[in-house]
């Protein structure tokens, strides 16, 4: 029994491992795109990774696709990487 106990522990502890891996680095609203710079402002959640505050700032898409999947206003969740030593969005999702 107490082997069985310990086996779902694990195993719960490794489907929660999981999920965090699944989770995004940033949460927050579009409030700006400017396709034409490749980038989009955002005001974000803090941002663990990075050890970021809250605050609005602007970001680089690594993709242009990405500026047209979202608009001013929409509410999102993204990871975030740095590029070349700027601040880049590598995914974005629209907030569920």
């Amino acid at each position: 029994m107490r082997q069985m106990k310990l086996a779902v522990s694990i195993i719960a502890l490794a489907a929660l491992a999981a999920t965090a891996a699944l989770a995004l680095d940033g949460k927050g609203e579009v409030t700006k795109i400017d396709e034409a710079q490749g980038k989009m402002t955002i005001k974000h959640d803090p941002i663990k990774k990075f050890d970021m505050d809250a605050m609005t700032m602007v970001f680089r898409a690594a993709d242009p696709a990405m500026l047209k999947s979202v608009k001013p206003g929409d509410k999102i969740s993204f990871d975030v990487g740095k590029v070349n030593g700027q601040f880049t969005v590598t995914k974005i999702e629209k907030a569920k």
